[in-house]
């Protein structure tokens, strides 16, 4: 079995974030990335686990993105991954990037695509479901436990409750959350090794994205709590229809 896992770059969690040029670009100077948690922590993590059990037999990481993206695909590769791929582009929309990844998964027919459930600087969880679409594979969200068991995968993911069990035939795709498997850090032998590990870049196929970023807007945070004597019945009234805001 061959596994794809799709990886993003993200600002670290303790950035600060600006924006540029009128609000209309993300400014990225002085900001550190990282491997996306949900992409890197789970689903990563879990792709090597199935190879070390044998389960599989070869893990390759891929990433839509320019070339200074590279230092964390590399970490991909130290953690334990066998070769990476980047398609050299910067995605314009989560449609954009999914066609690349199911693009090139279908051309090199992996058996199971996975990823994290979304991306903490957009956390629009929609890649894993456009990516299955575009292929027109089976689809799990929210995956928790994967297990495999001859062609098939035995997966626990969330519903609205509770957790459902359901088993799926490869091929298909995963997006992975919490509990899926435990983080891993790279050891130096595996840094080493990443220096010499193929990653691939390659040209973007297919559309040019379907949305375009009109401008960013910083959410203005906490705001200071008006407090109203219990018998204030009409100033609690006024201010729900003149103050309050529904989030």
């Amino acid at each position: 079995m061959k596994i794809l896992v799709a990886i993003s770059n993200v600002p670290d969690t303790t950035t600060k974030i600006q924006f540029s040029d009128n609000d209309t670009k993300f400014n990225s100077a002085g900001v550190t990335f990282v491997i996306n948690p949900y992409d890197e922590w789970y689903a990563l993590v879990r792709a090597l686990e199935l190879k070390e059990s044998g389960a599989a037999e070869k893990v390759t990481i891929i990433h839509v993105g320019l070339a200074d993206s590279e230092a964390t695909i590399r970490k991909g590769l130290a953690i334990g991954a066998d070769d990476a791929v980047r398609v050299d582009a910067e995605g314009p929309d989560s449609y954009f990037v999914s066609e690349q990844i199911a693009n090139y998964a279908k051309a090199n027919n992996y058996d199971l695509v996975m990823m994290g459930k979304e991306t903490i600087n957009y956390n629009g969880s929609s890649v894993g479901a456009m990516v299955a679409g575009l292929m027109d594979l089976p689809f799990v969200s929210l995956a928790t436990k994967l297990d495999v068991s001859g062609n098939k995968a035995i997966i626990e993911h969330e519903i609205d409750g509770g957790t459902q069990v359901v088993e799926c035939e490869f091929p298909m795709v995963l997006s992975a959350a919490k509990g899926m498997a435990e983080q891993r850090i790279p050891n130096m032998r595996g840094i080493m090794a990443s220096r010499t590990k193929p990653l691939a870049v390659i040209p973007a196929t297919g559309s040019a994205g379907l949305t375009s970023i009109k401008s960013y807007q910083l959410n203005p945070g906490r705001t200071t709590c008006k407090m109203l004597s219990e018998d204030s019945l009409d100033e609690l009234v006024n201010l729900l229809h003149t103050e309050a805001k529904v989030i």
